[in-house]
């Protein structure tokens, strides 16, 4: 029997990082079970989609505007192998990484999928449950 990826367990596919002032909808606390806990866990899997909307929507807010810009903070080079990951996210996108992007549920849908498969190695959400997170993000 296969182990589910952390993101999946935790209901946070984005492996956000746990911060008790995130006030997230659905935030339930710290993972458990694990050596050292790090990231969120949710109640569900759409708001832990929703939360990586959000992440995503702020980052354009601050500047971050294209595929690289932006993983490169979701994720660090000091942890990260952040080219490769930036590369396959803007592959599933079929965008250069340099693109400058425009926030909408389109890009934001097609985005958040490509974080959840590079983050877990497979994407188990069908369209339907990422569409709700990514429009719970915008409203």
């Amino acid at each position: 029997m296969r182990t589910l990826p952390r993101g999946i367990r935790n209901n946070n596919p984005g492996n956000i990082d746990f911060n008790k002032l995130n006030n997230w909808r659905g935030q339930v606390g710290i993972e458990t079970g694990v050596e050292n806990p790090r990231f969120a866990k949710f109640d569900m899997p759409e708001n832990g989609i929703r939360a990586i909307a959000k992440l995503l929507i702020t980052y354009h807010n601050k500047g971050f505007r294209s595929v690289k810009a932006m993983i490169n903070r979701w994720a660090p080079p000091v942890e990260n192998d952040t080219g490769a990951y930036s590369q396959a996210v803007a592959r599933k996108m079929e965008i250069d990484e340099n693109q400058t992007l425009t926030i909408s549920a389109y890009m934001l849908t097609i985005m958040v999928t490509a974080i959840i498969q590079h983050e877990n190695g497979y994407q188990p959400y069908d369209a339907e449950t990422i569409r709700r997170g990514v429009v719970s993000a915008l409203k």
